[in-house]
């Protein structure tokens, strides 16, 4: 689940109950499915690379 905070989103695991990732600017909308969905790891790195391309 993606959390609107100050400057952004931020991702909130519900099992470690902590914020998990770096701070969005964008909704990680893909990012999110792919947590929920099939997490498939290189998907998710992939993911990971773009969104933290994006903050730059």
């Amino acid at each position: 689940m993606a959390r609107g905070v100050e400057g952004g989103y931020r991702i909130w695991d519900n099992r470690a109950r902590r914020w998990w990732g770096d701070l969005y600017e964008l909704y990680p909308d893909e990012l999110l499915n792919e947590l929920n969905g099939a997490r498939d790891y290189t998907k998710i790195t992939a993911l990971l690379r773009k969104y933290r391309a994006q903050k730059r």
